[in-house]
């Protein structure tokens, strides 16, 4: 055998095969999931949100039941979990779902409230794990305090919120595990990537000999990688509770436009300029007004949002590959996703939504 890494891949694929419950199984992250743990032979069945989007590769092995988890009777979801060993949420939102004032209360109904009414009904189904997809705005929260990013921002304090109640949850019966994700690439057929938000972001820079934008960057990974991910947290034997922080590449945000530049036929070298945080505050005026204008509540402060994106947020792959990850094409999967997401902001393609799964 070789290194850590490789030691505890061969002990994730040694793993005694298991019951795994998603929430959110047809979804993007979710579905990538279930392929690696079926791949692995675990057992798999999902509730989910209609309807499947169109073209999607569903994994056949896997057993969906429609419905919404707060919606279901404690007696229902207690039949749902009946000889489950594990329950991985792979449901919720993020900050890029907009919702009107205050924006809190929806985050905590999407990503809080489903955990709240899960988790005693796991307790009592005998269910032993549970894998939570998280984000890693929390591990920007933690890792420079200083910025009072939690405090600043309604999404980022709501993230805290969500894995503090999962740490306040956790016991020596019931083992819960954070995955802290950040920026992730691919598509699934037939739903709208969320990249479409950033077309929507730069487009209006299209006929400008350069794009500003900050000085940052960011950790990132393809959704294939966070089914591996997802996986290797199943199979991890941990009692209590962690937050692991997510992700396999680090790009700054140049280096990441000249790939999104490239899939959008403008070449690889467009000049990005970059800007300090007081610049891009400036540039944060008209999208404030369209906000009120639409009575969106927004989960980041769009002043504050600046300073975030001024941040080199990386992440050391380590944590990644020891649960399993393995190297993948990042820059294909940027391209697919920029692609697909040009075509939605052009109305080419019908796909779904995002939505609160």
């Amino acid at each position: 055998m070789g290194g850590k890494a490789e030691d505890f891949a061969f002990f994730c694929n040694r793993a005694e095969k298991m019951k795994v419950f998603i929430v959110g199984g047809t979804g993007l992250l979710g579905c990538e999931a279930a392929k690696q743990l079926i791949k692995k032979g675990h057992e798999v069945k999902s509730i989910a949100l209609p309807p499947l989007p169109e073209g999607a590769e569903i994994p056949e092995e896997m057993k969906i039941v429609f419905g919404d988890v707060l919606k279901k009777s404690e007696e229902e979801l207690e039949e749902l979990l009946k000889g489950v060993d594990v329950l991985v949420f792979a449901a919720g939102v993020d900050e890029r779902v907009e919702f009107p004032a205050p924006v809190l209360e929806y985050y905590k109904k999407y990503n809080i409230l489903p955990l709240e009414k899960l988790f005693p009904v796991c307790k009592k189904a005998g269910v032993k794990r549970a894998v939570i997809l998280g984000s890693y705005f929390s591990y920007l929260k933690k890792k420079f305090p200083e910025g009072n990013f939690a405090q600043k921002n309604k999404y980022i304090k709501s993230r805290m919120l969500q894995e503090e109640f999962c740490k306040a949850h956790a016991d020596m019966n019931f083992s819960v595990c954070v995955l802290e994700l950040p920026y992730i690439f691919g598509t699934q057929p037939g739903r709208k990537p969320v990249w479409t938000i950033l077309i929507e972001q730069i487009a209006f820079m299209d006929k400008m000999p350069f794009t500003m934008y900050p000085k940052g960057g960011t950790a990132m990974l393809t959704c294939r990688q966070v089914g591996q991910v997802i996986s290797g947290a199943v199979e991890r034997e941990k009692e209590g509770f962690e937050a692991i922080p997510i992700g396999m590449y680090n790009l700054n945000w140049k280096e990441f436009l000249s790939v999104v530049y490239d899939a959008r036929g403008m070449g690889a070298d467009r000049k990005i300029v970059g800007v300090s945080p007081w610049m891009m505050k400036m540039g944060m005026i008209k999208a404030v007004k369209d906000y009120k204008k639409r009575k969106i509540d927004s989960g980041i402060d769009p002043f504050n949002l600046p300073y975030i994106m001024d941040i080199n947020l990386f992440i050391d792959k380590r944590f990644s590959v020891e649960l399993g990850a393995t190297e993948d094409d990042i820059n294909a999967a940027i391209k697919d996703s920029i692609i697909v997401s040009e075509k939605a902001f052009k109305n080419e393609v019908k796909l779904l939504d995002m939505k609160a799964e």
